[in-house]
């Protein structure tokens, strides 16, 4: 399995070995010691799946304490542009943004520690996006950031998404207090 470590500490990305043939393709998914030995540390509890079309944009959502979440995130059907953000006060990175291309041909996932907000955009129609939680839902802890923040300056590559009127609510970053040290 291919391990690249991204620019903001502790957000990982794994790219397994596909093996193919005629029949069709194989590929490991998960290793918790895989994962454990690169860094992706967590007691996972809980796996969600949401269909999305080319364009719909989901995020920046996040848990707060002591609810939070590390999540594995990858994409069963489709392309989505995956991006998170930063939300720890201490953080030489605070405030900065990754954004990664998540392919199911490809088979790559992501890794989000806690204290990061996360989001991601269907890049096709019929794209199924996984993501592996190392905590449940928890309706009164959510959180997120307004996707299109100024502040952010996230480039989606698209002008007007299709975004949730809670998402589009959200607070901007300059009006938000984190909950992560």
């Amino acid at each position: 399995m291919e391990i690249k470590h991204h620019a903001l500490a502790g957000v990982i990305e794994f790219t397994p070995r596909v093996f193919g043939d005629p029949r069709g393709a194989f590929f490991e998914s998960f290793s918790a010691r895989i994962m454990e030995e690169a860094g992706a540390v967590g007691n996972w509890v809980q796996d969600n799946q949401s269909s999305s079309g080319v364009g719909v944009l989901r995020g920046l959502h996040f848990q707060r304490p002591p609810f939070s979440q590390a999540k594995l995130v990858r994409v069963a059907t489709g392309r989505v542009i995956d991006v998170v953000v930063d939300l720890r006060r201490s953080s030489p990175t605070y405030g900065q943004h990754v954004k990664v291309e998540l392919d199911s041909q490809r088979c790559n996932m992501l890794y989000v520690p806690t204290g990061f907000a996360h989001g991601f955009m269907a890049l096709e129609d019929h794209t199924l996006f996984l993501y592996k939680c190392t905590d449940y839902y928890n309706p009164g802890s959510e959180g997120g950031l307004r996707w299109n923040d100024p502040t952010l300056g996230i480039d989606w590559g698209i002008e007007a998404p299709l975004v949730s009127d809670k998402d589009r609510a959200l607070p901007l970053f300059a009006d938000f207090d984190t909950p992560f040290a």
